[in-house]
């Protein structure tokens, strides 16, 4: 469907897909995997990737539900080794469309597993199924399923969220981020952008996953809007040497692509991880004593639409970090 394919202009036809099948599929970044394809230098390759929990939830799942999924790790299409490709080399990803299903999640862990940014102030899980659409004026949205819900707006800007090439060294869990990519949660690699990776095994081994249909810079309560879709990207390699990602982006640098009225919190501390705790703590008691969201569905809207920012490093001994909140993602 149109509604639910973003990409660039002219994006050309895949030369190569990998199906959603078991022998396209891992979860663990591992050097010694064999390739699914091994493609030439400017080859373009759609990958269909499974949501963060694997497909293994229902389009309205339960707490019960997310608690029963049997995670390996992210669940990764690949690897694509590129012809050429040595250690040293830089791999260029060019990411030229995604392309939805329709729906996503939102799901915060239980306090005691210690996931999220803010465990200690959210014992209970909590999880929220995300509709995506198209509104009257052709604005691509994600909305809260449940009829009686709040009512918020956030617009669809697709990306991956783990993406990257084999270390060196492995197996290596698909949780962390490396110098090689994989779990970056860099929600500016949208469809146009174009990343480099160093390579650091022959072929490179590219895999990609755990895509978000959304997601605020933080991913505070530990998902964005987690989302199964395809993935399109064109390799070659650049003529340039990178140490760790780097990437060309347009954004979106806000929520709609435009410059527009925020609400915004400070948490000034010490040290950069307690501000911004103290940053989102006082979005979320907004988000519920102002606008009426239960803290926990206030919890997953910081996740999916609410922005962080360095805001100074300079000012000793206090660094201060600050949560913006678009005003039109609230209905």
């Amino acid at each position: 469907m149109a509604d639910r394919r973003f990409a660039v202009d002219d994006a050309p036809d895949p030369d190569h897909r990998l199906a959603d099948t078991a022998a396209n599929r891992h979860y663990v970044w591992d050097p010694d995997l064999d390739p699914a394809i091994t493609v030439e230098p400017g080859e373009v390759v759609q990958f269909d990737c499974r949501d963060a929990y694997d497909r293994q939830l229902p389009r309205d799942p339960t707490t019960e539900d997310v608690a029963a999924v049997d995670a390996e790790g992210h669940p990764l299409a690949g690897p694509v080794a590129i012809a050429g490709a040595e250690p040293g080399d830089t791999l260029r990803v060019d990411l030229l469309a995604f392309e939805h299903e329709g729906w996503g999640v939102s799901t915060v862990p239980p306090g005691d597993s210690g996931g999220g940014l803010l465990p200690e102030s959210f014992p209970e899980p909590h999880v929220r199924t995300w509709e995506l659409d198209t509104t009257a004026d052709g604005t691509r949205v994600a909305r809260f399923r449940d009829d009686d819900a709040p009512a918020v707006s956030v617009p669809i800007a697709p990306f991956p969220g783990n993406l990257g090439v084999a270390p060196a060294e492995g197996p290596a869990s698909t949780m962390p981020p490396r110098s090689v990519g994989g779990n970056v949660d860099v929600k500016h690699l949208t469809a146009g952008s174009t990343l480099y990776l160093p390579v650091e095994v022959a072929g490179a081994l590219f895999s990609v996953g755990d895509c978000h249909a959304a997601q605020g810079d933080g991913e505070v309560c530990i998902t964005g809007i987690e989302a199964p879709m395809s993935v399109t990207a064109r390799f070659d390699l650049a003529d340039r040497s990178v140490t760790q990602p780097e990437f060309e982006t347009t954004g979106p640098f806000t929520p709609t692509g435009r410059d527009e009225p925020m609400y915004a919190t400070t948490g000034i501390a010490p040290d950069l991880m307690d501000a911004t705790k103290r940053a989102v703590r006082r979005m979320i008691a907004h988000l519920h004593e102002r606008r009426g969201l239960s803290r926990s569905d206030a919890y997953v809207l910081c996740s999916a639409a609410v922005d962080l920012k360095i805001s100074q490093v300079v000012d000793a001994p206090n660094w201060t970090v600050t949560a913006y909140l678009p005003e039109s993602v609230l209905d």
